[in-house]
């Protein structure tokens, strides 16, 4: 039963998990270090429960900002995970039922594990295991971070303020497999260094996501595609 249960899919989501998992700890210090009391830390990870949106709502704070500012920084960095909604609806096809908790559970985990998958079957194990196994270890991580939080001096001095990055990068890893994804993330990463000074928080992940669908929607016209004859043609000649 056990092996039937560990396929790959299930056995990425879980790894994958605990190493998310384990970085909610930051979460809570950073945010007690910010302020916000035992009680607020708990409710926006239980809540919001998106790791990019918590972390800048704590920045903002932190830096002197107002809850509206923090707000709005932590919303900008959410609509991403519309976007990842979209993606699983369409590779997944939920039942109406299924639809609220799995859009709780839609994160950037989940949506990598899932939807790296190449069967439907390991579509759905990857996304349930990533998903809720990430939900409950961050909110368990998160309450032991912030009740350490106060004993713990600055977060920072742990390394703790570069875990979140240290997790996303993780996740990219495995996927610059070729030149085009390596030059790709290069160019969002100066991108984003380079709109961090001029805008908002919360506006230069937003600023290099858009670049990149303007990107990919160019690829994908200009991408060949097989006539029923075995030939190849563009999108744009199929259109025509």
């Amino acid at each position: 039963m056990v092996a039937r249960f560990l396929t790959p899919a299930t056995k990425m989501g879980l790894s994958i998990s605990i190493a998310t998992g384990l970085y909610g700890i930051s979460f809570g210090a950073l945010s007690i270090a910010a302020g916000l009391d035992l009680w607020q830390t708990v409710a926006l990870s239980a809540l919001m429960f998106t790791g990019g949106s918590q972390f800048a709502f704590i920045g903002v704070i932190s830096g002197g900002g107002a809850a509206s500012a923090a707000f709005s920084a932590a919303t900008l960095l959410g609509v991403r995970n519309a976007v990842y909604g979209m993606q699983i609806k369409q590779a997944l096809r939920p039942l109406g039922k299924q639809v609220p908790w799995m859009a709780q559970v839609t994160i950037d985990e989940s949506t990598a594990v899932s939807l790296g998958q190449a069967q439907i079957g390991e579509k759905r194990r990857g996304f349930l295991t990533a998903g809720a196994g990430v939900y409950v270890l961050w909110n368990l991580f998160t309450l032991a971070g912030a009740l350490l939080g106060e004993q713990m001096g600055d977060p920072a001095a742990w390394g703790l303020d570069g875990a979140a990055v240290a997790a996303f990068v993780g996740l990219l890893w495995p996927r610059l497999k070729s030149m085009q994804p390596v030059l790709i993330a290069v160019a969002a990463a100066v991108l984003t260094a380079l709109a961090v000074p001029i805008s908002a928080p919360g506006l230069p992940i937003l600023i290099t996501a858009v670049c990149a669908a303007i990107y990919a929607l160019c690829t994908v016209r200009k991408a060949p595609a097989a006539t029923e004859h075995g030939g190849l043609r563009s999108v744009d000649e199929e259109q025509k």
